[in-house]
């Protein structure tokens, strides 16, 4: 049997780390690379045909406009002047005055007036005094014959009582449950009778009937004022509660 004897040069594991090293640093090399690889989309673009086709201009015809002729130019006038004399005396016109003053006469005696042929009206002036300064208060039917203040208390009582006999309450406003105070204002007039009926309630249905109270009010003595009638101003509450059963 021949054996052969080893080259030194032809040692392969000698430089086996080096090749190694080599290699690992190609393949890491070669890794980089396709992480860091990038592709792109790549968009299909559509080339289509443009075609141009001659357009044709529509031919406008001419047409031929007969203008009325210019007018005519304006006439110059030559003004003449021509300056006169003035030879013409003009008269001056003296305007009297017609007022008159202390030293002319009366010659009509018809014309003169005297103080008894002056007759003054009295015009009587509509006045209105309330209810708490008015000297003589309204009497109330059923109060005459009293002094002054058992007058005004009985007139008072009277509005109370008269109240109280009239009242009704309005079925509407039971079933809306409306209540409150209604103050009515009303005027005695000079002749007795009650007008100017005013109320401010909660409800128009409230103040209707307070007023529809009022005015059934009798016709009464007028209150006096200086002893001539006057009008009277005059206010009563009016209270609509009902209670809950």
């Amino acid at each position: 049997m021949l054996l052969r004897k080893k080259n030194p040069e032809l040692e392969i594991g000698r430089n086996s780390s080096l090749y190694f090293a080599i290699g690992l640093n190609l393949m890491l090399f070669f890794s980089w690379q396709a992480l860091e690889y990038k592709t792109y989309e790549k968009r299909e673009v559509a080339i289509d045909i443009l075609t141009m086709e001659a357009k044709t201009e529509e031919e406008i015809p001419i047409v031929n406009y007969n203008a009325p002729p210019p007018p005519p130019p304006p006439v110059a006038f030559s003004e003449s002047i021509q300056i006169v004399d003035d030879v013409v005396e003009i008269e001056e016109t003296v305007i009297e005055s017609s007022e008159t003053n202390q030293n002319e006469a009366i010659s009509d005696n018809k014309n003169i007036v005297g103080i008894g042929d002056v007759k003054v009206a009295v015009v009587e002036e509509d006045v209105e005094v309330a209810f708490a300064v008015i000297e003589d208060v309204p009497v109330f039917p059923g109060c005459e014959g009293l002094s002054k203040s058992e007058t005004k208390d009985c007139f008072q009582r009277k509005i109370q009582e008269h109240v109280v006999k009239n009242f009704h309450y309005p079925e509407t406003a039971l079933q809306l449950s409306i209540q409150g105070r209604v103050s009515v204002m009303f005027i005695v007039d000079s002749k007795g009778v009650t007008t100017g009926i005013r109320s401010r309630g909660p409800d128009k249905i409230l103040e209707k009937e307070a007023e529809r109270i009022i005015g059934l009010l009798p016709k009464m003595q007028p209150g006096k004022q200086r002893g001539r009638p006057v009008r009277v101003a005059y206010a009563v509450p009016i209270f609509f509660k009902y209670q809950e059963r």
